[in-house]
């Protein structure tokens, strides 16, 4: 007997829960979901959500949400300092959670909203989704696999000038690190697996910002560099910040003993990758096989996974991780020294710098298995 289906819950109903909009209705006409209820802190704004895309109530809250039955799982898409908070709230109901990123913003909250995923009923998935694009999958299983031999450095960049809408993300619970370098670090971290210790410099380039019309006082660092230590000789470094104003060229690049991998475009949205071996002297470029990608995509694991019983391949672990990474980080920075890293999660792909049998030579004439139809 088919499943009926996934009564969703909105909470909040700005540009992100637009973005996932296209999603719901691709499912929906699939009959995998139903958007049954919206909120938001501005009533017309989810007034209007709910009559664009065909959502069936208005709730005023989370709690009433929750008393609606046929909602089984709440989708967060609310500034940053009320994700934990909401996400526990869902999860202690019973439902499920897809959770936009950060986690949390404390590392007490991001491991007790961690360990309550353990014990819930429900699956909590949380953003950014980036393992779950085919790219980096076969980058991961690519790196595994000895392509490049040993990884000793990556390096990867994600920043862009900055929003001007939302306050909070200049306040002291936003900054480019939550919001951007969470990417980065996800997928660093998704190739690798967990980081032991991580040490940073962090900056306020720009005091005062222009967001929706009025003059903000910026209480976060706007430029962040930071490097992670893996253990085994592996280190990894990250540029992130609302300091950038264009970029070109590679988001994540890999140096092995006998390769290099780079990932273009930005890990979430991949555009493709090039790989040089050594032994074959030259760049070898895979255009990307999935364009139309969606940095949404944890969306459709989560219903899939509701509704099959399926382990979630996203794991709040993980997420965890991340998390404590960016909270150190800005700790190092303000405290000048390496700290290390006391949380850990299994990746599904990862392994890449330890050693591996050699690598095999690519065979230009050859597409990769995961290219084969």
């Amino acid at each position: 007997m088919p499943q009926p289906p996934l009564g969703l819950g909105i909470m909040g109903c700005g540009s992100v829960a637009r973005a996932y909009m296209e999603p719901i209705a691709r499912l929906r006409a699939q009959g995998k979901v139903t958007p049954v209820a919206c909120c938001d802190v501005l009533p017309e704004r989810a007034r209007d959500y709910a009559q664009q895309y065909g959502v069936a109530h208005l709730a005023k809250s989370l709690e009433e949400m929750l008393r609606r039955d046929e909602v089984r799982a709440v989708l967060v898409f609310v500034p940053n300092h009320f994700h934990a908070e909401m996400a526990s709230a869902a999860l202690a109901a019973g439902r499920h959670v897809l959770l936009e990123k950060p986690m949390a913003t404390t590392l007490a909250d991001a491991r007790a909203l961690a360990e309550q995923a353990r014990q819930s009923r429900g699956h909590l998935v949380c953003a950014p989704f980036v393992m779950l694009s085919p790219t980096l999958q076969t980058v991961a299983r690519r790196l595994a696999a000895g392509d490049v031999g040993r990884v000793f450095a990556a390096r990867a960049r994600y920043g862009w000038a900055g929003p001007d809408w939302g306050p909070w993300f200049y306040g002291r619970e936003g900054g480019p690190l939550f919001d951007l370098g969470v990417y980065d670090l996800t997928a660093l971290t998704g190739l690798f697996g967990p980081a032991r210790r991580v040490t940073a410099l962090a900056t306020l380039c720009i005091p005062r910002r222009r967001v929706e019309g009025k003059s903000v006082q910026v209480q976060t660092p706007d430029n962040v560099q930071l490097i992670l230590d893996f253990g085994g000789g592996l280190l990894a470094s990250l540029l992130t910040g609302y300091t950038i104003q264009q970029v070109r060229g590679y988001a994540l690049e890999i140096y092995g003993e006998t390769g290099v991998m780079q990932v273009a475009g930005h890990t979430w949205a991949p555009q493709g990758y090039e790989l040089w071996q050594n032994e074959a002297g030259s760049w070898q470029v895979f255009p990307e096989q999935e364009p139309n990608w969606p940095w949404t995509a944890g969306l459709d694991h989560l219903v899939e996974c509701a509704l099959t019983g399926q382990k979630p391949a996203v794991t709040p672990e993980h997420a965890l991780h991340v998390t404590e990474i960016m909270i150190k980080a800005l700790e190092s920075a303000r405290e000048g020294k390496a700290l290390r890293l006391t949380t850990t999660f299994t990746p599904a792909l990862t392994g890449a710098h330890r050693p591996r049998p050699a690598h095999r030579l690519h065979d230009p004439k050859r597409r990769p298995e995961h290219e084969q139809g």
